[in-house]
């Protein structure tokens, strides 16, 4: 997002919720494109409204009308919605699809004898009358923006058309999915990826590579350099990291990152008492503290130690579910490698009471209706 304005397209829903979320921090704006289709609709808006104040995220809503006639409502929604976008004054719109959207147009789209057009799915990146349409959740599961919005006590509306199994969509998630997960249970992971490996054959990758660079305000290198970085970026199962003029390149599930590559500043475990906000220089960021009832810790387990990440670790955030390793619920979250070890963990002795994104121990809960303590870790730089 250097130098570049960008909006969140924000519907209300857990998907948008959850992005907006992960950007508002970084001088981020919202769109709330209202169809008027829902009798909800009003409300919906006035949540996007309060959600947008309490975050202090600049809102922008637009009204749109949808054609009834055509390839149907949820083309006609879509449509009436990507005209709103391109009217719209930011450069960069980043939408919340993720995985099992992406899974399921590509479905959708194979069923319906779309070809190789369809097969390719949903790009990560794609262009709307010179604006950029950005998904940055596309190989992140439903579940795992469910875990993140809880953990993290965040507050959604439900669309009420999701139940509505005459469209399309929902019938392919509600019926036609669960009946072939029972088969293939991971087929959401499988078409994604397999729609990855038919936009990969059909691009350019070195060009889309140099536009990358280009869009990020570094230079490409020569072109055998640039050959060379694009086959460290592809290797299979590698952990890359190539540096390029003061930046570290590196690719995690499909997805290309780039970080300052400043030295890491030594961290030495703090304790936390009770403060608000406590500030992590070495980590570059804070964490805050908000009080709440029945959510978070339980209070009468402070003080507790901040510590990194040192192997080993389990943590048991779903009484419902059995202890697991952070490497396991870190994989699953979507976390890269390379970050892992640079979160705030919260430890009481040696136990691990919580993880950034992950949530709290069930043994350190508050109880129902008991105050509790939701922390929550702030980066204060881009990267």
């Amino acid at each position: 997002m250097r130098g570049k304005r960008a909006a969140v397209a924000l519907s209300g829903g857990v998907d948008s919720v959850v992005l907006l979320h992960l950007l508002k921090d970084r001088g981020v704006r919202a769109v709330h494109v209202h169809h008027g289709l829902s009798p909800n609709a009003d409300a919906w808006a006035q949540f996007c409204r309060k959600l947008c104040r309490q975050w202090q995220v600049p809102l922008a809503i637009r009204r749109v009308r949808v054609a009834k006639a055509g390839e149907g409502p949820e083309a006609a929604a879509r449509a009436a919605r990507y005209a709103a976008f391109k009217k719209a004054k930011e450069e960069q719109i980043f939408l919340a699809h993720h995985l099992d959207d992406q899974a399921e147009t590509v479905l959708m789209n194979l069923l319906r004898g779309a070809g190789l057009a369809g097969a390719r799915g949903m790009p990560a990146a794609s262009r709307l009358d010179g604006k950029w349409l950005l998904r940055p959740l596309l190989d992140v599961s439903r579940d795992a923006i469910l875990a993140h919005a809880k953990a993290h006590a965040l507050e959604w509306v439900d669309d009420e058309s999701n139940a509505d199994e005459a469209l399309t969509r929902n019938f392919v998630r509600r019926r036609l999915g669960p009946l072939i997960a029972t088969r293939f249970p991971r087929w959401r992971e499988s078409l994604a990826r397999a729609a990855r490996h038919i936009s990969g054959a059909e691009l350019d990758a070195r060009a889309l590579l140099r536009e990358f660079l280009a869009e990020q305000g570094l230079r490409a290198p020569s072109e055998a350099k640039l050959v060379e970085m694009l086959k460290q970026l592809t290797a299979r199962g590698a952990r890359t990291l190539i540096e390029h003029e003061g930046m570290r390149l590196r690719v995690y599930r499909g997805r290309l990152s780039m970080a300052p590559a400043a030295p890491q500043a030594p961290f030495a475990p703090l304790q936390w008492r009770g403060e608000r906000r406590l500030a992590i220089h070495a980590l570059g960021g804070e964490l805050r503290f908000r009080p709440s009832r029945g959510k978070g810790i339980d209070p009468k387990h402070r003080p507790l130690q901040v510590r990194l990440r040192s192997g080993g670790e389990r943590l048991q955030p779903d009484a419902r579910r059995p202890r697991r390793t952070l490497k396991n619920l870190f994989q699953e979250a979507g976390v890269p490698p390379w970050q892992r070890d640079r979160l705030p963990l919260l430890f009481s002795g040696e136990t691990l009471v919580w993880a950034p994104g992950l949530g709290v121990d069930a043994a350190f809960q508050a109880g129902a209706s008991a105050p509790g303590v939701l922390p929550e870790w702030r980066r204060l730089d881009t990267a």
